[in-house]
Order: C-alpha cells, then structure tokens, then sequence
C-alpha cells in the first residue's frame, strides 16, 4: 500500500508550492483523489489557477494530508486515459459520482493534475 493510499479517506489535502514570481511558498487547501502512488488534483480554475502555475514553473512541491507530509513533482495530466481515471475519482469521492452517470460540470471540465512522489 502507498504512503496516500492510507491518507485517502482524508477531507483535504494542503498543496505547497514556490511562488514563480516571489520564490515564497503558498499553501492552498485543495480536494484530492489517491490512485496508486499518486495523488489527483482538479483545478475549476484550469491553468489560470496560481498553484498550476506556480507547479508549472516548478513542479517540486510538498503535499500534507492528516499527519503525512511528502514531497511531490507535480505535472498535468494529458493521457486521456489517466485523465478520465482523475476525473471519477474525484468525483466519486466528493459528488457520490457512480459509473453510468455523467460527470459534474466541475468533474468534466476541471484541469487535472497529477503528484507524484519525489525524491526528498
């Protein structure tokens, strides 16, 4: 079992990343979904959001969920299968989305990103 596969279960997870234009760190509360070793996240805001941004021009971050801190390497997720994969299970867990119903506009439309575990 993955470090995030115990954490699943949590209401949120907090994302910090490196300001791109300041270096400062911030902190953003965010909803999340675990698969495997990594953890899905959807941005209502697309890449217009600061944090997708921020992990863009740089992808090393650090996620906390309860009392697990780790460092990530963020990146969006392009595969379409993948993305589909993030989509449900975000869905699933904060809409009670079910396999047959159709997505939420947000579920359907949100950017998705991937973090994956990084070396410390």
């Amino acid at each position: 079992m993955s470090a995030f596969a115990s954490v699943a279960g949590e209401p949120f997870a907090y994302l910090t990343t490196r300001g791109r234009r300041t270096g400062g760190s911030h902190t953003i509360e965010i909803w999340f979904g675990v698969r495997d070793e990594t953890v899905y996240l959807l941005s209502g805001g697309g890449d217009r959001s600061d944090w997708v941004r921020n992990l863009l021009a740089d992808p090393v971050a650090t996620l906390r969920i309860g009392e697990l801190d780790r460092p990530v390497r963020g990146r969006v997720v392009r595969d379409a299968d993948e993305e589909a994969i993030a989509r449900r299970l975000l869905a699933a867990k904060y809409q009670r989305w079910r396999e047959g119903r159709p997505l939420s506009g947000w579920a359907r439309t949100a950017l998705p990103v991937a973090l994956d575990p990084a070396a410390p």
